[in-house]
C-alpha cells in the first residue's frame, strides 16, 4: 500500500563497494530487479545518488563517477558522502521540489490526476500479486524443508503462527 503512494526511485548506489564489485553492474542488476517484480514500479522517474564519493581519491573522483554514469542510464545525478554530508541536501531538496511540482500538477490536472490513480492502482495490485507469491514460495520451501527432515518441528515459520490458523487480508 505505501509502495503505490511511491513518486520517485531514490537509486543510492556506493561507488566504491566493499565487496570490491562493479557499483554500474551492482546498479543495473538492481534495476533489472526491480523491472521483474513489478514493471509499473519501475516506470517511475529515478534518481540516481552516487554515494560515498568521499572514497574516492579527488584527482579521479570525476573520471569514475563519468565511467559509472556512462553505464547507466540517464536522469537527475547528485555525487554525495553521507559522512561529509556533502550532496545531502540538494538531494532532499530536489526531490522536495520534484514532488511539490507533481502534487500541484495533480490538483490542476484532474486528467493528470485520473492517469495517476489508475497507476498508482496499477502499482497497488502488482506488489500485492508478488508479495503473495513470494510468501506462498516461502511457506512451500518451508514445507519442502520440513518434509526432506531439513527443519524439525520445533523450526516453524518466521512469522509465528502455529499453523494451526491462517489468516488472508482481502480487500
Amino acid at each position: 500500500k505505501h509502495l503505490a503512494r511511491t513518486r520517485i526511485l531514490l537509486h543510492i548506489v556506493d561507488v566504491q563497494p566493499i565487496d570490491g564489485s562493479d557499483p554500474a553492474h551492482n546498479a543495473k542488476a538492481i534495476l533489472n530487479e526491480l523491472k521483474k517484480f513489478s514493471p509499473t514500479l519501475a516506470k517511475l522517474p529515478v534518481v540516481l545518488v552516487l554515494n560515498k564519493v568521499d572514497q574516492l581519491d579527488e584527482d579521479t573522483r570525476e573520471e569514475w563517477c563519468k565511467h559509472l554514469l556512462e553505464e547507466m542510464q540517464s536522469g537527475p545525478v547528485f555525487k554525495t558522502s553521507g559522512l561529509m554530508s556533502e550532496g545531502t541536501k540538494e538531494v532532499v531538496y530536489y526531490l522536495m521540489d520534484e514532488i511539490e511540482k507533481q502534487r500541484e500538477l495533480e490538483a490542476e490536472d484532474p486528467e493528470y490526476a485520473a492517469q495517476l490513480k489508475a497507476f498508482r492502482d496499477q502499482l497497488e495490485a502488482e506488489t500485492r500479486e508478488q508479495t503473495i507469491a513470494a510468501k506462498e514460495a516461502y511457506r512451500e520451501m518451508r514445507r519442502q524443508q520440513r518434509l526432506a527432515g531439513i527443519l524439525g518441528d520445533d523450526d516453524d515459520d518466521e512469522d509465528g503462527d502455529d499453523g494451526e490458523m491462517e489468516v488472508y487480508y482481502v480487500r
